[in-house]
């Protein structure tokens, strides 16, 4: 991949640095272009974690002038972080108040297993409900929205601008990629609700819920392997992953880990990444849950670190300015385009589900332009 001979290795190290708060020695680079590391951790959304990093360098150190671009970002990420979590307290007290029962999935609540919580960068809220609060949620919270996107149906997806906040309302969460994997996230779903499987953060004054560790880590899992296959899969995601794991290391029951794996058909998947979590992230092996140091695991880490690199978060380094040039149609065969050559590329790292997931992401891109959502 053209990608892989543009590997930073400096990069690599302080993004491990600062995601597992441990010593790093940079002496040995002849070279460092502190641009070329800013652009990188900006196109891949770790920008605080790389800035963490600097702090763990113990055989050099760098001019400030050179480091505050880096220092400034963690300290914007910091006061974003501190209001968006006063905002998710709110906003949770009132649903609760008004008898709406809500999780809080991905972004603030994979935040609180990093080191540094408020370093992360953050992104939308993103509220977890099942049928009935879903429908109570909208009701309840548009009209304290300024503006609002069209819903989601066949997904139960509901976006909303609240204040200057992004929020997402989920009434399921799943990934598109095939029927068997949809209804195992559905039935996770239904138990997180039905058995209260939750844990508990304490944001400030108010206990948000969170879904328990082994549910969590299928559902962090599955929404970045759904990027992955459609669109674009950042770093920050791998590292949200990695955190979890690491986290909750003692009490994840592997045995059922495995086994759901397997019944959806993810278990290369997960070694893959798992691979990619440990040698390109630092993850320790031994906190890698179904983890397998053979040869092949690590040669499609590498593909999928040079597909990481090259797309960006969230494909940030595609260009996405059609979206504002053509018609919807148009829009709609320029994104499924690109959604059948990233599945033919790769075809190279996991041939046998590229071609599995075809027919559920055709299917759900032609309903979806039928729809116009």
């Amino acid at each position: 991949m053209r990608a892989i001979k543009t590997i930073n290795p400096v990069f690599f190290d302080l993004l491990k640095a600062g995601l597992w708060e441990q010593d790093v020695r940079l002496s040995a680079y002849s070279q460092i272009d502190l641009e070329t590391i800013y652009k990188l951790a900006e196109e891949q959304s770790v920008i605080g974690v790389l800035a963490a990093g600097f702090e763990h360098i113990t055989d050099m150190k760098f001019p400030k002038r050179d480091i505050m671009p880096f220092v400034g970002c963690a300290l914007r990420l910091e006061n974003e972080n501190t209001a968006m979590n006063k905002f998710i307290a709110v906003t949770v007290s009132k649903m609760r108040e008004a008898g709406i029962k809500v999780l809080l999935v991905k972004g603030q609540g994979v935040a609180q297993c990093y080191a540094r919580p408020l370093w992360r960068a953050c992104g939308d809220v993103d509220f977890f409900m099942d049928a009935e609060n879903y429908e109570k949620a909208k009701q309840f919270l548009l009209p304290l929205s300024s503006s609002s996107e069209p819903e989601i149906v066949a997904s139960k997806h509901f976006g909303l601008q609240i204040n200057s906040w992004p929020v997402e309302l989920h009434g399921a969460l799943r990934c598109g990629l095939s029927l068997t994997i949809d209804k195992m996230l559905d039935a996770i779903r239904d138990s997180t609700f039905t058995q209260d499987e939750v844990r508990v953060w304490k944001n400030g004054d108010t206990e948000v819920l969170i879904p328990k560790p082994d549910n969590d880590i299928v559902f962090i899992f599955t929404h970045f392997l759904k990027h992955f296959y459609k669109g674009g899969i950042g770093l920050r995601q791998i590292c949200d992953w990695s955190r979890l794991l690491w986290t909750f290391r003692s009490e994840i029951d592997v045995q059922l880990l495995g086994d759901r794996l397997q019944k959806i058909g993810l278990t290369t998947e997960w070694k893959a990444f798992g691979a990619f979590a440990v040698d390109y992230l630092g993850m320790p092996a031994e906190a890698m849950p179904l983890y397998s140091p053979h040869r092949k695991w690590k040669r499609k880490a590498s593909r999928i670190c040079g597909f990481i690199l090259e797309v960006g978060n969230f494909g940030k380094n595609r260009d996405l300015s059609y979206y504002s040039k053509y018609p919807f149609l148009i829009r709609k065969s320029i994104s499924l385009s690109w959604r059948l050559g990233d599945l033919l590329r790769h075809a190279r790292i996991f041939p046998l589900d590229s071609l599995r997931f075809l027919p559920k992401i055709l299917y759900n891109g032609v309903r979806n332009a039928v729809q116009a959502e």
